[in-house]
């Protein structure tokens, strides 16, 4: 027995009527759903939905606040996610749009064109999963499929599934595009129960796995019993049901598997049904935990650093982001390779350090323009791009970062906090009497726009110095700007100056100039690409001293640093 039952709520009453969402619950069409996903997340600004991602402070959870956050910054699914396979599409985009059901509209309807590319390979989501929804026709219980599915990939999938033999086992099916509005929206229930010429009541369960099927059946007034098929841990389940007055609804109970929604059944069955029970199929194998995400090893937890007194800062994709006037200029910079005699100045994608490097430096040769997987995934800053194409050619550099300039000032100007509390932490950091300082390969003409604009009352305050590109001969990754920036505060290099960047180039400039490198992997990279590109080799031997996810986790590092001289370790 794997079930829980809410106790808060009055006695469960058997089901007449047995609802079943169809994807995650019924079947397994991961693989679609998420390649859908990626396909259609680049697409947000076109689809005019970045503007209508819900306000981080409305998020139920911390992690739909840091999934806004990684979709808007990034316009791709968190690492995590992708990784864990635990997610619906619904409740995705619950947690991106809040109560935008316009937006949501909009967003599943594009999905569907993603997905028209990619479904078809459905399996059932347990073994024996058939044979369990005809013993429930057995006992009596009606089922229906109520899905945000539309009816020309639910009618595909039905009859693939097992030879069609599914279609029979339903008494109704309703999809997302025969109704108004999707789940959470309680419209599929509500005719999926008027098909059955029924009424809603205690009597009509609903089995689901998202948090969205369990707001569904509570706004139509029917039990909603959370199909936990992802296995997550119970108090993560606690924390997305928190029943407060902003998020009041919560599961009537909660089975692990299909095995477990009969034991439930049963045991608040009446003896009328003894005999039938006595034919209940045995039960299925017990189902395995997805792996878990394997998180880097330069974590903070195994590192010994010496605690800062001076923390000098990337600014683009670090403390702020300005991704897509950076893209922009990118775009608009690279077709003039040719007529910036740049184009033969290329390295030979031969000695780059990874095979992805080599292949970004064919496809801009042939193609001049940034291959389409490097603009979805928005994780490689211009820096990094041009110090993949031109290598040790500082001429050819200078000459890409001008006519980059050129360009990033037809699009620069929109700015924001690559994190909410960011002025927070900066100001925390100033409360402890460290030096505060950014470095960037920025010209000084955009970056001092950006930091008078940022937040509407901008952050020059809160800096003891500033680095800009055209500040020194050389910039990133050599350690120039580094040197100049502790040249202004009277510093020596040494471990107790930390650099904090996003960037490779970010780390080799660090460990040149002789202070503490510190990735910031706000771009959450896992740990088989931060091996790929920090290999440790004698080519390419600089590795940062420490990554740190976010700025919780930075700010966690330096109290640690400093509550212990010296202190092996630190916990969040």
């Amino acid at each position: 027995m794997s079930y829980r039952i809410d106790h808060s709520v009055p006695q469960l009453v058997p089901p007449k009527i047995l609802l079943l969402d169809w994807h995650a619950t019924l079947v397994d069409s991961l693989d679609a759903m998420y390649l859908a996903i990626d396909d259609l997340l680049p697409q947000f600004e076109a689809l005019g939905l970045l503007n209508r991602l819900a306000p981080e402070e409305l998020s139920k959870t911390p992690d739909d606040r840091k999934l806004v956050r990684f979709v808007r910054i990034f316009r791709r699914l968190h690492p995590k996610i992708r990784a864990e396979r635990r997610v619906s599409r619904t409740d995705i985009f619950d947690a991106l749009f809040g109560p935008d059901l316009e937006a949501i509209s909009i967003a599943h309807k594009a999905f569907n064109k993603c997905y028209r590319d990619h479904y078809g390979a459905v399996a059932p989501f347990e073994e024996g999963m058939r044979e369990r929804l005809q013993f429930l026709r057995k006992l009596g219980i009606k089922l229906g499929v109520p899905t945000n599915r539309s009816r020309e990939f639910l009618g595909h999938e039905m009859r693939s599934l097992e030879g069609g033999s599914w279609i029979d086992l339903f008494d109704t099916t309703v999809c997302g595009d025969e109704v108004n509005h999707h789940k959470p929206a309680p419209d599929v229930l509500l005719k999926s129960i008027a098909n059955l010429k029924a009424t809603p009541g205690p009597d009509v369960w609903y089995l689901g796995d998202s948090r969205t099927d369990t707001i569904a059946a509570k706004e139509a007034g029917i039990t909603s019993i959370f199909y936990n098929g992802a296995m997550w841990e119970w108090d993560w389940i606690e924390r997305i049901f928190p029943r407060t007055q902003q998020h009041p609804h919560k599961p009537d109970a909660v089975v692990d598997d299909l095995d477990s929604l009969l034991d439930l059944i049963q045991k608040i069955d009446g003896p009328e049904r003894a005999e039938i029970w006595a034919e209940r199929p045995e039960r299925a194998p017990a189902r395995r935990k997805p792996p878990a995400r394997i998180e880097p090893d330069w974590h903070p937890a195994v590192v010994e650093l010496t605690a800062p007194i001076f923390l000098l800062f990337d600014w683009h994709a670090t403390l702020v982001d300005t991704l897509d006037a950076m893209y922009h200029a990118v775009d608009d910079m690279l077709p003039e390779l040719d007529t910036l005699g740049l184009a033969e100045r290329l390295v030979d994608p031969s000695q780059s350090k990874t095979v992805e490097d080599a292949k970004l430096v064919e496809h801009v040769r042939d193609y001049h323009q940034l291959h389409p997987k490097i603009k979805a995934d928005r994780k490689i800053s211009r820096t990094d791009i041009f110090e993949v194409l031109f290598g040790a050619d500082e001429e050819a550099k200078q000459i890409a970062h001008a006519a980059f300039n050129r360009h990033y000032r037809n699009h620069y100007g929109a700015v924001y906090p690559f994190e909410p509390g960011v002025k927070d932490m900066l100001i925390g950091l100033r409360a402890l009497g460290l030096k505060l300082g950014v470095l960037t390969n920025r010209d000084r003409e955009f970056f001092q726009h950006e930091l008078a604009a940022v937040e509407g009352t901008g952050w020059a305050d809160l800096f003891d110095t500033t680095v800009c590109g055209d500040d020194t001969a050389l910039r990133k990754p050599h350690a120039d700007p580094i040197l100049k920036a502790l040249e202004n505060l009277h510093f020596l290099p040494g471990p107790e100056i930390w650099y904090i960047g996003d960037s490779t180039t970010d780390t080799i400039a660090a460990k040149k100039a002789g202070v503490t490198s510190v990735f910031f992997n706000g771009a959450q990279w896992d740990q088989k690409w931060l091996d790929k590109i920090f290999p440790g080799t004698e080519r390419h031997p600089h590795k940062p001293d420490v990554v740190v996810n976010d700025f919780g986790e930075l700010w966690a590092l330096t109290l640690a640093c400093r509550a212990a001289r010296p202190r092996i370790g630190w916990s969040i």
